[in-house]
């Protein structure tokens, strides 16, 4: 499984390769700079640095590429476990179409929840600088006529999930991409971004808020939401020691429609989030009710990412709510 992370490594080899790669779990510091690995198994990695991941990617069989942005609190291996189920799931409906790469930061290895969510916190926006520098030199690779000429460019399709926290990584690494290296504009880059369970204001992608920058850099950008998330509840009140005393996107969707770019879907996903990730309603967005069957949220990502279009029959539709298939409540 190829991997990027801003997460240090015990041993840092800078500027050569690190042939045996260990996360550093009591240090949650973003590196400054981020490094691509290869897991080989379980506690065992390899730096093979940006330019042959990128290689790897664009001669891989795989048509699309996923890039997959962890909540707060998950450590590398849960990381690996749960983009290793949606990797299966997606190789099951259709083999060969995304290739899913997790982006790793720095989460805290401390007990209490409480204290991890505010470290957490520090540690996304300082990985936005780290993911900054990731996808500049991408762009770097991309117009490269030695690694890209014209008769044998990279033509895999972009798309990024980011879940919880990690809604916050990409937005603050998009406003650092922008401010830093981009002040032009961003380019569009991905063809679908996915907020799921998303741990930002629900105002962020109000047009003239940081977060409006997701819609510049996306063709679709889709919120995937539920009321009854604990999750999110909890943040909801623990965020008032920053006098954010607004909804998360992840509870309501974005505050008011209206205000949003058009290129902007909510879905409503109350009917299923405590079924298939009970008692919080929180990771709902790989397996259904059966770990190894794709959920209805499964379902709609992948479609989404075979289309190109949220919803393929009604054009202007912007909104909907997934509900479990009468036929098998249980999937």
């Amino acid at each position: 499984m190829l991997f990027i992370t801003s997460r240090q490594p015990t041993n840092n080899t800078e500027p050569e390769l690190n042939t045996n790669f260990v996360f550093d779990l009591e240090n949650n510091s973003s590196s400054r700079g981020f490094f691509c690995c290869r897991r080989i198994k379980k506690d065992v990695h390899e730096e093979i640095g940006s330019k042959q991941m990128l290689s790897a990617i664009k001669e891989s069989k795989y048509r699309q590429v996923l890039i997959y942005i962890h909540g707060f609190s998950n450590l590398p291996e849960h990381t690996f476990e749960n983009t290793q189920e949606f990797q299966s799931l997606c190789n099951k409906e259709k083999n060969g179409e995304v290739l899913v790469i997790p982006i790793i930061w720095p989460c805290d290895n401390d007990l209490g929840l409480v204290k991890d969510y505010w470290d957490d916190q520090k540690s996304a926006d300082q990985s936005a600088f780290a993911f900054a520098r990731m996808f500049q030199k991408f762009m770097a690779w991309r117009s490269s006529a030695d690694s890209n000429p014209e008769d044998d460019p990279c033509l895999k399709r972009i798309n990024v999930l980011a879940h919880s926290m990690g809604n916050r990584v990409l937005r603050e690494t998009l406003s650092n991409w922008h401010k830093y290296d981009q002040p032009n504009g961003l380019p569009l880059l991905f063809r679908n971004t996915f907020l799921v369970a998303a741990d930002i204001l629900n105002e962020s992608l109000h047009k003239g808020e940081p977060g409006e920058l997701i819609s510049h850099v996306s063709r679709n950008v889709v919120v995937y939401y539920a009321s009854d998330d604990l999750a999110l509840r909890a943040s909801k009140v623990g965020n008032l020691k920053s006098a954010e005393a607004s909804r998360r996107l992840g509870h309501s969707g974005p505050e008011d429609m209206d205000l949003t770019p058009k290129n902007v879907y909510a879905i409503d996903c109350d009917e299923v989030n405590t079924v298939y990730d009970p008692p919080k309603g929180h990771s709902y967005f790989r397996s259904g009710k059966t770990k190894g069957t794709p959920g209805v949220v499964f379902d709609h990502i992948f479609d989404t990412m075979l289309t190109g279009r949220v919803f393929p029959s009604e054009e202007f539709r912007k909104s909907s709510i997934l509900a479990l298939p009468k036929s098998r409540k249980s999937s």
